[in-house]
């Protein structure tokens, strides 16, 4: 990845002022280590005249495989071709936004010890990105950076200049001019739009990133016609995430309106004394109640089937009970997504041998799932067609056959409780049933009955007299020669 800024001066103020701002001389080529690579600071041309300071990222693809993968202690798997094979060196993205952050750290932040009266100053400044990634076209460039002072010239690179009926790429060359700036708010503004045109990051979003957009946003992210757009895509679209950015957002621009602080505004709430009760979210006492299932069964090695994006499977981790974790998915996209949200590259050696991530169907029997004391399917049955379910039913209950499997799906009769889900629909357009309580228990009896198992109902959530608990659990016990002695005594 490579990326220029360029500025003009004179002999009175030179344009080698550049170096001072970016803390690196221009006599020297610097080189940095960074999270995902190695970054070059040169200097192609430095004179009193112009002065142009490039930063080179080489990214160290093959590491970067390595570190999603976990360091091969059971990192999720992602598309081995896809992985080796990418934009991900050339063209501008996250990447080159962290390298930006850390090898120019203290312009970003407008500090200049040598001369600290340089990073107030507004300068010609011209920046230059050879491939840029553009999820939304020249367009979309234009609105970004043109309400922030920029002159835009953005030109779509071809497909293959070959063959021009092929039709433009999604990458971009682009130039930016202004007059107006100072250099601490051109980085700030190339730290968030970069990712935000790529509308992709290449690591775990989580909430500190709200405070990374609000500090380089601050002074002209509030205002600018796109902040929602960029708001969102920079959070990768997490809505809990976007919401608390765009909520803080709204605080700024009432506070400059005001022209007071943040603090005397958002003062509503007395935290010490604040005693109002939150709803706790259903995924939350769905999980809670999943795990004192497993306590009371005394499992220690338990699947988690079908883990999504490991919510489950962190919360396992945190117990020190359970002494071996798998989580099985047959979305390689959700396995990437759990391996960063346990930090599987981070994680230290005795706790990266309790958990493995690795792509599965649950409709095909798999050895590797046999031998545990427990398996979860939380949320997975309701998201396979009808005729699949018998195959899903003997690769878990026939093949693998763990003491205990939970089984936790959606209580359709609750539906009409929920007052923003409209009549007739359910809950996640990739559900293909919702059952009512009798159906699913139907259904696990007989499951139970096939192979040999005891069966025992529990609701998760507010057990409504009418209709029932939002979810609802089937806790399948495989029977023993006592207990089934004791039910055919019971029987007669």
């Amino acid at each position: 990845m490579f990326l220029t800024i360029s500025t003009t001066g004179t002999p009175e103020r030179p344009a080698t002022d550049l170096g001072f701002l970016l803390h690196k001389h221009p006599d020297n080529a610097q080189t940095f280590s960074t999270s995902y690579g190695t970054a070059h600071v040169l200097y192609p041309e430095a004179t009193a005249e112009r002065c142009t300071a490039a930063l080179l990222l080489e990214v160290d693809a093959v590491a970067l495989v390595r570190r999603g993968k976990g360091k091969g202690r059971g990192g999720a798997p992602d598309a081995a071709l896809a992985q080796y094979v990418n934009d991900r060196p050339y063209a501008a993205s996250s990447l080159l936004a962290v390298a930006l952050s850390g090898v120019f750290s203290s312009a970003m932040k407008g500090q200049c010890t040598a001369r600290p009266e340089l990073p107030a100053e507004a300068r010609p400044l011209r920046i230059e990105v050879p491939a840029l990634p553009a999820r939304g076209g020249a367009d979309l460039v234009r609105g970004l950076f043109e309400p922030l002072g920029w002159t835009v010239t953005v030109e779509a690179v071809p497909l293959d200049e070959q063959f021009p009926e092929w039709g433009d790429s999604r990458y971009v060359r682009l130039e930016l001019a202004a007059e107006g700036l100072t250099l601490a708010e051109a980085l700030r503004h190339l730290y968030v739009l970069l990712p935000v045109l790529d509308d992709a990051k290449h690591y775990w979003v989580s909430s500190d990133e709200v405070d990374k957009l609000l500090r380089a946003g601050e002074g002209w992210l509030p205002d600018h016609p796109e902040h929602k757009l960029i708001t969102s895509r920079y959070l990768s679209r997490r809505w809990s995430l976007t919401r608390e950015a765009m909520e803080r957002l709204e605080l700024v621009r009432l506070a400059e309106t005001d022209d007071t602080e943040v603090e005397e505004i958002d003062n509503a709430v007395d935290e010490e004394n604040d005693t109002e009760e939150k709803p706790v979210p259903l995924a939350v006492l769905r999980r809670d109640a999943i795990l004192t299932a497993l306590h009371a069964s005394g499992a220690s090695r338990v699947l988690d089937l079908g883990c999504g994006q490991g919510q489950l499977v962190q919360a396992l981790l945190k117990d020190t009970r359970f002494t071996e974790i798998v989580g099985v998915d047959v979305s390689i996209r959700a396995l990437t997504i759990a391996s960063r949200r346990l930090k599987l590259d981070r994680m230290g050696e005795r706790q990266a041998a309790r958990v493995q991530l690795f792509q599965g169907s649950l409709a095909y029997t798999d050895r590797r799932l046999k031998g545990y004391d427990a398996a979860v399917l939380s949320e997975v049955i309701e998201h396979l067609d009808l005729p699949r379910l018998p195959a899903l039913e003997y690769a878990v209950f026939g093949s693998a056959r763990p003491r205990t499997v939970l089984v936790t799906t959606p209580n359709v009769e609750y539906n009409v409780r929920w007052e923003t889900l409209p009549v007739g629909h359910s809950r996640h357009g990739d559900h293909r049933f919702e059952w009512t309580r009798e159906e699913f228990r139907s259904w696990a009896r007989e499951v139970a009955g096939r192979h040999g198992y005891d069966v025992e109902f529990t609701p998760v959530g507010l057990d409504d007299p009418e209709v029932g608990p939002p979810t609802q659990m089937a806790v399948f016990t495989l029977a023993t020669a006592d207990t089934t002695a004791k039910k055919e005594e019971k029987a007669a």
